[in-house]
C-alpha cells in the first residue's frame, strides 16, 4: 500500500489522501501556507485572528450552524495557527466525510467576518491573552521569540498584541487574505478507508471552483542575529526560564542530525540528558524540555524549564556542561545506535496516529513539496554518523551564542 497518493486541482489546490482500510474514521484538512509571519508590523495577531473569525458566519451559514454541523454527527472540528501555517481540520465517522469536506471548503473561502461577531470574537482573544499571561510557562516561549528573532515577523506572538487586536476589521481581514492566499500554497489531506479516486471527486466538489489566486508578498529572512538577555518580574514563586537560538533551516542538511541531537539532550524521553541530569540527579526542575522548529529561511531551537529562583545558575550551568559534553565527547556506538532506536521509535508512533499523519502530510507537502516515506526517513537516521552530531553540536551549542529570558519573582 502506497504512503500517499497525490492529484493537484486545476487552480493550484493539492490533493493528499492516504487510505487507511481498517479505520472508520475520516481525517480531513485544509491548510494554507500562511501564517503569522506574514503579517506587518500593524497586523500582528491577525492570522490567528482570521482562524477563529473562519466558524463566525459564511454566505451558507451562521455561526451556530458552523459549529453544530459537525458536533450533532459526533465529529470534531478545529483549527490552528502557527508562525507560517493556518489550518482548518475535522474528524468525522466516515459517512459524514463529505459534510465535513464542504463545512471546511466553506469555512476557508466563504467567511463574511459578521461585525458583531468581530467584536464579540475580538473580546475572546483579549481573554486569551490574558489566559497566556497568567500561565509564565507558555507567556515566556511566547515573549522569547522576540528576542531570538528581534525587529521580525518570526518574533511576533501568534495572538498579536492589545492594540492590534483592537484595531482589527472586517476589512483587515479581507486584505489581509487577498495579499496572501495563494491557491498553490493550499493542501486538502485526507486520511480514511476511502479509495482516492471518491475523495478526490469529493474534493473537486467543493475546491475546484475556489478562483485561482496568486499572492505577491515573499517572505524575508531574519537579519543577523546577537544574543540578548533579559531577566523580567513577574507575580510567580517559581522562576521560569528559556535559553535559544536561531536554528537550521527546513532545506538544511545537518537539519535531520540536529533533530537527532535536540531529541538526545532535552527531547520527550524521560531518559534525555537534560531531565536524567537536572530533575533526576539534581532535582532541580519539575521538567525540562528543548525543542527544534525549522522554517523556510531559519529554525528556532529553544530549552524551558522553570526552578526555584535561587537555582538559575546552576541549573544554567548543568545545562551548559551537556553543551560541553555533547561538543567534545562523541557518542560511542552503543549510544549512537540508542539514541537512533529511540528516535526512530518516536517517529514510527507518532505516525500511528491517523490525524496526525493528515496534519503532517499538510505540512510536509508545503514545506518540502513531499510526504517522505517512514522507511526512507529511518534509512537517513541510519546513516548519520557520531561525527555529524559532534560537528552539528560544535557548531550550535555554544552557550555564547544563546539568548537567555528569566520570569523571576517579584520582590
Amino acid at each position: 500500500m502506497e504512503d500517499y497518493r497525490l492529484h493537484t486541482l486545476p487552480n493550484g489546490i493539492r490533493i493528499a489522501h492516504k487510505q487507511v482500510p481498517y479505520t472508520q474514521i475520516a481525517h480531513v484538512g485544509l491548510m494554507l501556507d500562511i501564517g503569522s509571519r506574514d503579517e506587518l508590523s500593524h497586523q500582528q495577531g491577525l492570522a490567528h485572528f482570521w482562524e477563529h473569525m473562519a466558524f463566525k458566519g459564511t454566505t451558507r451559514r451562521q455561526a451556530h450552524h458552523i459549529i453544530n454541523r459537525l458536533e450533532n454527527v459526533g465529529g470534531e472540528l478545529n483549527a490552528y495557527t502557527t508562525k507560517e501555517k493556518v489550518c482548518f481540520h475535522a474528524s468525522v465517522l466516515g459517512v459524514h466525510a463529505e459534510k465535513a469536506v464542504e463545512l471546511l471548503a466553506d469555512i476557508a473561502f466563504h467567511s463574511t467576518f459578521p461585525e458583531k461577531q468581530i467584536e464579540r470574537e475580538r473580546g475572546v482573544i483579549l481573554e486569551e491573552m490574558s489566559m497566556y499571561y497568567d500561565s509564565p510557562e507558555d507567556a515566556i516561549q511566547d515573549d522569547f521569540d522576540e528576542l531570538v528573532f528581534p525587529n521580525h515577523s518570526l518574533g511576533f506572538n501568534i495572538l498579536g498584541t492589545a492594540d492590534t487586536v483592537r484595531s482589527f476589521t472586517k476589512e483587515s481581514l479581507e486584505a489581509f487574505i487577498a495579499e496572501n492566499l495563494d491557491t498553490s500554497r493550499i493542501v486538502f489531506a485526507s486520511v480514511s478507508n476511502m479509495p482516492f479516486d471518491k475523495v478526490v471527486k469529493m474534493a473537486e466538489k467543493y475546491l475546484r471552483d475556489v478562483p485561482e489566486q496568486h499572492a505577491e508578498r515573499r517572505r524575508q529572512a531574519p537579519v543577523q542575529y546577537a544574543p540578548t538577555h533579559q531577566r523580567v518580574p513577574r507575580p510567580i514563586t517559581q522562576a521560569q526560564v528559556a535559553i535559544g537560538r536561531p536554528a537550521y533551516s527546513l532545506n538544511d542538511p545537518r537539519r535531520l542530525p540536529f533533530f537527532m541531537l535536540v531529541n538526545l539532550l532535552g527531547g520527550p524521553g524521560m531518559n534525555s540528558r537534560l531531565n536524567m541530569n537536572l530533575r533526576e540527579r539534581y532535582g532541580l526542575v519539575y521538567s525540562i524540555d528543548a525543542g527544534y522548529t525549522p522554517y523556510m529561511d531559519t529554525g528556532y531551537l529553544g530549552i524551558y524549564f522553570g526552578t526555584d529562583p535561587k537555582q538559575i545558575d546552576r541549573s544554567l550551568t548543568l545545562t551548559y556542561r551537556e553543551f560541553k559534553n555533547l561538543r567534545e565527547n562523541i557518542l560511542t556506538t552503543s549510544q549512537l545506535h540508542n539514541t537512533k532506536e529511540q528516535l526512530m521509535g518516536q517517529l514510527a508512533m507518532a505516525e500511528e496516529g491517523n490525524n496526525s499523519f493528515m496534519l503532517m502530510m499538510a505540512k510536509s507537502l508545503l514545506d518540502i513539496d513531499r510526504v517522505e516515506p517512514l522507511t526512507d526517513i529511518f534509512t537517513d537516521i541510519q546513516a548519520i554518523t557520531a561525527r555529524q552530531l559532534q560537528d552539528v553540536a560544535v557548531d550550535m551549542l555554544n552557550e555564547q551564542q544563546f539568548s537567555t529570558l528569566f520570569f523571576t519573582p517579584e520582590k
